[in-house]
């Protein structure tokens, strides 16, 4: 006897042999045992759901030799030729290859004559979205009211493309794609029938490659112990899929935690050196950024069906959530546009880079070590977190891959330790504090060989094109000076003290030589004394230092929200909540249900936390849900939003340009467009 492929021999003859679709065997067994039935079906949904199984076993049915039943007895004459495909009144058409209206009307003609065999003669139209408007045309009257012998079962990928008219005429029922779980669950149903070894995990990679159709799954299945040698392995499996191993998944994710940009590199070229599928790789860390992210909210909803529970658990104690969320975004940002990329490596590579220069850690002026980035929650660099050291260890020697080891022995782990603020080598990149800079740091030629000095009249500003704008820190105007241009350093310029002010009328200087520098920061004259180019850090510092100077009350909780280090989502919560009583050292606050609902025990205690240190108090925080009785921060915020958009607008109308513009012109303003100068 030839063989036959899993698929067709492990089709379901009966409803209970279904595996999932219980909203729809449930309305058919009901109305079979209760007699309900109607004339015509519509079996929607993906590939490889069900459509056609439940049809037929709907047709077994409907034809039993024992009676219309929910339980066919699988032995009659009518159920063996419907299960052998040779039931002379099962009538299947198939509509992708009979679409004219010549082959539906052959079909009607014979729809008037009594079955042969069995008690109804069933129609089954298979892809019936397929059919031309003429032959739905032709169908409706007779779908509308056929014979009582005659039953209709349409089955189609896209119901959207059905007539409503054809719709109205049908019992619709809409087939769910299958879940990993229960793929996986049958997969090894069926292996231990046939007796064939297999790993859970390689079961994981055919149920996730099958995207929710049981049919694709049994024929990966197939492919598998073909190409297996008559064993489903992993690796095997993952080979013959073209899928990422597990264990370089894992060592991204730890190199991406403790933000060694060195080591995600190294990973990501021995990976294309195996022409591995960028877009799948992608896919597999967002899944496991996923699984993180569940680990840190509900750890008990982590499951342990791939064997790498721990792992995920290490992770998710290891990096910070505000960070998981933000590798999330990134991640599934990145995937959208891969395809965009020059090609698929740079894209991943780019990705990967987004991710280590990226972190959660709010508005900080000055430079932030990438490698206390990723843990800003507690504070400690990777060198202080052995369990990721010994994450690395246990997956790279776990892995079954046999490809050399991209990270070191747990031993010898090295963590990148944050630059030094002095670097000597040229090629190197380093961002440093103004307050670093002295004067005693010049050197020699560097003193008053780069200061330009003007007999006849002073120096005037340079022009502004010259003036290069920094983000990590305000540059303060050019007074009267050379202008240095840095590409790594701030701005550092030369005081006004050290040029020669003459008393003639100004004249506009020459433009200053441009000098370049890519290393090390240029300071002023050993002989002036250096200032600060930011002070407003110190200013925004004591103006904190007064506001949780600020006795605690519900009236001045807003304000003193605004001088607490709370960031990202936890900043959100907190916002939203009110303060409404304090009893000691008891303070009991009320947040509103939908704000409740992400407000879990973890939020508490690190804004109890916060608050302490902040306060340098001793306070017991308990966050409940209940009405709002006093002003949030968050509607202190919008309501000042708001007082200086009002204050932006009349100030725009009082104006007298506008008003004169209003008088000549008719003109009109477009209040939508004002926005206040210090928003």
């Amino acid at each position: 006897m030839s063989y036959q492929v899993l698929a067709r021999k492990w089709r379901p003859q009966f409803f209970k042999e279904m595996v999932g679709q219980e909203h729809v065997l449930r309305a058919l067994i009901n109305a079979l045992d209760n007699q309900r039935l109607h004339h015509a079906y519509l079996f929607t949904g993906t590939r490889g759901v069900g459509k056609t199984t439940i049809a037929r076993i709907l047709a077994k049915c409907l034809n039993c030799e024992q009676g219309i039943t929910s339980e066919p007895c699988g032995t009659c004459n009518s159920c063996v030729e419907i299960t052998e495909g040779r039931f002379v009144d099962l009538i299947e058409v198939d509509a992708a290859s009979r679409t004219k209206v010549e082959d539906t009307r052959e079909i009607l003609d014979n729809v008037q004559y009594a079955p042969t065999r069995g008690r109804f003669k069933v129609y089954l139209i298979d892809e019936v979205h397929m059919l031309s408007n003429s032959s739905f045309n032709a169908l409706l009257k007779t779908l509308e009211e056929p014979p009582p012998h005659v039953k209709f079962l349409l089955a189609t990928t896209d119901p959207q493309k059905l007539p409503a008219t054809v719709l109205s005429r049908c019992l619709q029922f809409s087939l769910k794609n299958m879940t990993p779980e229960r793929i996986v669950g049958y997969l090894k149903t069926i292996l231990e029938k046939e007796t064939i070894p297999f790993e859970e995990p390689g079961l994981w990679l055919l149920g996730k490659a099958a995207e929710g159709s049981m049919r694709d799954a049994l024929s990966l299945t197939d492919q598998s112990i073909s190409f297996g040698e008559g064993k489903i392995i992993e690796t095997d499996v993952a080979s013959m899929l073209g899928t990422v191993d597990r264990g370089r998944v894992f060592q991204l994710a730890i190199a991406l935690a403790q933000a060694d940009a060195p080591q995600t590199m190294a990973l990501i070229a021995q990976m294309a050196e195996h022409a591995v599928d960028f877009n799948n790789l992608l896919a597999d860390l967002l899944g496991l950024i996923h699984r993180i992210a569940i680990a840190q909210a509900v750890p008990d909803a982590v499951d342990n069906s791939q064997g790498d529970k721990d792992q995920v658990m290490t992770l998710a104690t290891a990096m910070s959530p505000d960070m998981v969320q933000l590798l999330y975004q990134v991640a599934l940002t990145g995937k959208r546009d891969l395809p965009l990329a020059p090609d698929p490596r740079a894209g991943m590579e780019m990705t990967l880079l987004r991710m280590l220069n990226f972190a959660p850690i709010g508005a900080k002026v000055g430079y932030v070590p990438p490698a206390t980035a990723a843990l800003v929650d507690t504070g400690e660099t990777p060198a202080k977190k052995p369990e990721l050291a010994q994450l690395k260890r246990q997956v790279i020697e776990g892995s079954q891959t046999p490809a050399p080891s991209v990270a070191p022995p747990a031993s010898e782990v090295v963590v990148n330790d944050p630059p030094p603020w002095n670097i000597e080598p040229d090629n190197q990149v380093s961002q440093i504090q103004p307050e670093a800079v002295h004067s005693e740091s010049l050197k020699p030629e560097m003193t008053q060989a780069h200061i330009i000095e003007q007999k006849p009249a002073p120096i005037m500003p340079a022009p502004q094109a010259h003036i290069i704008e920094q983000k990590p820190a305000p540059v303060a105007e050019a007074p009267q000076a050379h202008i240095i241009e840095q590409k790594t350093a701030p701005l550092v310029v030369v005081p006004q003290a050290a040029v020669i002010d003459q008393k003639p009328a100004p004249v506009a200087a020459p433009q200053a030589p441009v000098i370049e520098q890519t290393a090390a920061p240029v300071a002023a004259t050993p002989s002036v004394q250096q200032k600060s180019v930011d002070p407003e850090p110190a200013k925004v510092k004591q103006e904190d230092e007064s506001v949780l100077a600020m006795e605690l009350s519900s009236h001045s909780w807003p304000i003193m929200f605004t001088a607490l280090p709370l960031e990202g989502m936890l900043r959100n919560l907190v916002a939203n909540t009110c303060l409404m009583s304090i009893e000691g050292n008891n303070l009991v606050f009320h947040s509103d249900a939908g704000h409740m609902r992400l407000f879990g025990d973890n939020h508490q205690q690190k804004f109890n936390q916060i608050l302490n240190t902040a306060l340098n108090s001793q306070y017991q925080i308990q966050v409940i849900e209940g009405p709002i009785q006093y002003e949030t921060p968050a509607q202190r915020n919008q309501r000042l939003v708001a007082e200086r958009l009002q204050a932006a607008v009349d100030s725009i109308e009082q104006d007298p340009k506008v008003q004169a513009l209003r008088q000549s012109f008719n003109a009109q303003v477009i209040m939508d467009s004002i926005t206040p100068l210090d928003s």
